[in-house]
């Protein structure tokens, strides 16, 4: 097939990203330190492909300055990731700082931004601390929304000087999501109200937070933003029938909107609270919460986006003997003859970065937002290694160029998308699949002490950063 060559606007941001918890390992932590995603890998290990886990996941936290070295040979511009408020703190009621692993946070962006590289924290990915999560429910508890508050105040004044990209929370439903709505990691709770409380708690958190950034000052005195990082599904109804696009509704409202409408707008839906009421799923809220949220609302956000997500309306009724799912107004849809990963089980459909940008600019008022993770995993990538023992993952630089094709045509059209983030800038463990599939731009050997080899995307990618040009696909785009 033909390929067109296409451009790169001036300013568009090009890096990559990987969490903390998936990466640095648990050199040097100490007890009491435990993350929630510690604690699950350590009371459900069996379900973590063959056993790997966040124990030593690719060891940055020893070898950070190799992995930069890779930044910028690639020629990242921008480098995402978390830092671990399980490890931030020695005593998360009082914000007592651990000071080594404080240092070792001081030490990883100096080396970012000494090799040109601007370092994107998130404050949450994943990784509550155990200890709140087993004393108080974690996210379902408004002390620690306090709590967390705290720890973020620590973290300002540390790094406040440095950091210009701050965001509260990486993909904030997707925790309560697999464990208390669909009870499928541990500790298994099905208990749909504790996952809606969840996601307001976060979302006032994500207020809280802008609202301390502000009283900090950090956009006036060192020209910082401060957002959140969503991973909204874009939803597709099976047909135009009233019946289908309904159920696409719904389940925007549920999933996608509960985050971005607060987030961006400063509330959330009224018809959310409706249904949350009918169903007896409304979370404990004050009117000045609300208000904390409408003041208090992003600069920007990151999205994260991978797949298209398909429903149509239920054809079976719904067993009134079990508790509320959202899934009462739909069911799944799949559509015959879509291109898939099969090694991930996802559907591929690069217009998605097209269309959630035309919704960011006709629905929410065209804010600033960027791609913070699109990526493709692959499984036993070694198959595909050249004499060289170089691993020629093209069908990765097809992925990219796909949704980067896309996602330039929204540009083009006045979406307001800066930058794009590729997950990940290494091999990483992963819930549950852990290293099963392969993300990186740098490959991580396990059998071999993790060390680290480039793979031909990643070549590819230094490519596109510099020329700001890419090939892809003569296909229907324009048709």
């Amino acid at each position: 097939m033909e390929k067109l060559k296409h451009h790169l606007p001036k300013d568009f941001k090009i890096g990559a990203a990987v969490s903390a918890w998936q990466t640095e390992g648990w050199s040097g932590k100490k007890d009491g330190q435990d993350s929630y995603l510690d604690l699950w890998y350590k009371n459900n290990k069996n379900v973590w492909h063959n056993g790997y886990g966040p124990a030593v996941a690719t060891d940055f936290r020893n070898r950070y300055k190799e992995d930069i070295g890779y930044m910028k040979e690639i020629g990242l511009t921008h480098f995402r990731t978390s830092i671990n408020w399980s490890r931030f703190l020695t005593d998360y009621e009082n914000a007592v700082v651990d000071e080594d692993y404080a240092a070792y946070i001081d030490d990883v962006i100096n080396e970012l931004l000494e090799n040109g590289i601007e370092p994107m924290i998130a404050l949450e990915h994943y990784e509550v601390p155990a200890q709140l999560f087993e004393q108080y429910g974690a996210w379902g508890s408004k002390h620690v929304i306090e709590l967390y508050i705290k720890y973020a105040e620590k973290v300002f004044e540390r790094y406040g000087d440095r950091v210009k990209h701050w965001f509260a929370f990486n993909e904030p439903v997707v925790v309560q999501t697999r464990v208390y709505l669909d009870s499928i990691r541990w500790p298994f709770e099905q208990n749909t109200k504790k996952w809606m409380q969840w996601n307001y708690n976060k979302a006032l958190a994500t207020a809280r937070l802008v609202k301390l950034f502000k009283e900090k000052g950090l956009g006036e005195k060192y020209g910082a933003k401060i957002g959140s990082i969503l991973n909204p599904e874009v939803t597709y109804a099976r047909s135009t029938a009233p019946h289908d696009q309904e159920a696409a509704r719904m389940y925007d409202l549920f999933f996608n909107r509960t985050f971005l409408d607060p987030a961006i707008k400063g509330e959330f839906p009224q018809e959310l609270f409706d249904l949350m009421k009918k169903h007896d799923i409304t979370p404990d809220y004050t009117e000045e919460e609300l208000r904390v949220i409408k003041e208090n609302t992003v600069d920007y956000v990151g999205l994260n986006l991978y797949f298209p997500h398909r429903v149509q309306a239920r054809t079976s009724g719904w067993n009134e003997r079990i508790p509320f799912h959202p899934s009462y107004y739909y069911e799944k849809f799949e559509l015959p003859g879509k291109k898939m990963n099969p090694y991930r089980g996802w559907e591929i459909y690069p217009q998605i970065m097209y269309d959630m940008g035309k919704r960011m600019k006709e629905e929410y008022g065209n804010i600033e937002w960027f791609i913070a993770e699109n990526g493709m995993g692959v499984e036993n990538e070694q198959r595909f290694k050249d004499e060289e023992g170089v691993i020629q993952d093209d069908y990765r630089i097809e992925f990219i160029s796909e949704h980067l094709k896309w996602l330039l045509k929204g540009v083009e059209e006045g979406v307001n998308c800066t930058g794009y983030m590729l997950w990940a800038f290494s091999d990483c463990v992963s819930p549950m699949n852990a290293f099963k599939n392969r993300y990186g731009l740098v490959e991580i050997n396990l059998d071999d002490n993790r060390n680290r080899k480039l793979k031909k995307s990643a070549s590819w990618y230094k490519s596109i950063i510099e020329t700001r040009e890419f090939e892809a696909a003569n296909d229907a785009i324009n048709k």
